[in-house]
């Protein structure tokens, strides 16, 4: 059997389908196919389960003709959005798409009426596989590394030792999701280990404002380190600080104890850190009982309120504690 599976963004939501891939692979054998965007690719360009990566940079024509050649079996569709009805409908292949609940979604952010039901993502992902007899496994979210990627915390600072410090990732796509930087300066000083700051290029001036702030016990990586080498820093911090972000479902792959701090979105989407079956190591940080929460399925680049209460709120003293 050969399946094209279909996600075109972004980190978080790639690593979130991996056990579907795993789940494909180890209960039917198939040969995988993997559709996404060319600047995501990495994120899976290490999964031993996936047989062939096809990447597309803004339109999918070029792609087309190479996808049509391999006569897939199946289409699982874990994006489900009007691109990849037109992969689907131009492949004419059996397919299957998840259920993204947006009914619900716009009835919770805009009338505030919950009618979500209580289950994860991952859990709905699977759900597109039932049909051919796969069943999740218990077994968590993956991320591989290559070994060239591979990172020795010692080599970035002598002061940094394998599992003897926190990561604390400052960064995520919208900045209603993310704290104010004094926030993150606030945390930082309280934190009785070395803190490393990890982001991408847009939280480079952030993490050198915070690390200049927060003290010497504070080293700013954002936009220093590949996603791979990120992820390697992660592996081996002793608990992960971050916000509601890639590396956030990064650091559940590697099973680490996370404090996930909640802005404008709400684990109550269902994208919360995914353990396996059995372990929780997730305590997440939110600001309660705030009528405006969520206003946004995503995120925004101002509070639409103006207030920022989400996060201007959120209490320092506590995220520390949950830390410790």
């Amino acid at each position: 059997m050969k399946i094209l599976l279909l996600r075109f963004s972004s980190i978080g939501d790639i690593v979130l389908t991996t056990p579907v891939v795993r789940c494909l692979k180890q209960q039917l054998g198939a040969e995988l196919h993997y559709l996404t965007k060319e600047k995501f690719a990495q994120v899976l360009s290490a999964n031993p389960y996936l047989d062939r990566i096809h990447t597309f940079e803004k339109s999918l024509a070029q792609i087309m003709p190479e996808l049509r050649r391999e006569k897939f079996d199946w289409i699982i569709d874990l994006h489900h959005n009007l691109r990849s009805a037109r992969v689907k409908w131009t492949l004419r292949r059996p397919s299957k798409a998840f259920d993204k609940l947006n009914l619900e979604k716009w009835l919770l952010v805009r009338l505030g009426i919950n009618r979500l039901p209580d289950i994860h993502i991952v859990d709905r992902y699977m759900q597109t596989v039932r049909h051919l007899g796969v069943r999740y496994d218990g077994k968590g979210l993956d991320y591989f590394i290559p070994g060239r990627e591979e990172v020795v915390p010692g080599d970035l600072d002598a002061r940094l030792k394998p599992g003897r410090y926190l990561v604390f990732n400052i960064g995520a796509n919208h900045a209603t999701k993310r704290l104010p930087p004094e926030k993150i300066a606030a945390v930082c000083r309280n934190l009785p280990m070395p803190v490393v700051l990890l982001g991408g290029q847009a939280e480079q001036e952030t993490g050198l404002q915070v690390a200049m702030q927060a003290g010497a016990h504070v080293f700013n990586y954002c936009g220093k380190l590949s996603l791979h080498q990120s992820a390697s820093v992660v592996r081996q911090a002793y608990k992960v600080l971050t916000h509601d972000s890639g590396l956030m479902h990064i650091a559940a792959a590697f099973r680490k104890e996370i404090v996930s701090i909640w802005g404008n979105t709400i684990p109550e989407f269902g994208m919360y850190p995914f353990y396996p079956e059995g372990q929780n190591q997730n305590v997440s940080m939110q600001v309660e009982g705030l009528k405006c929460r969520p206003c946004s399925k995503i995120g925004y680049a101002t509070c639409p309120k103006g207030h920022f209460r989400c996060m201007q709120e959120q209490d320092v003293a506590g995220i520390c504690r949950a830390l410790k």
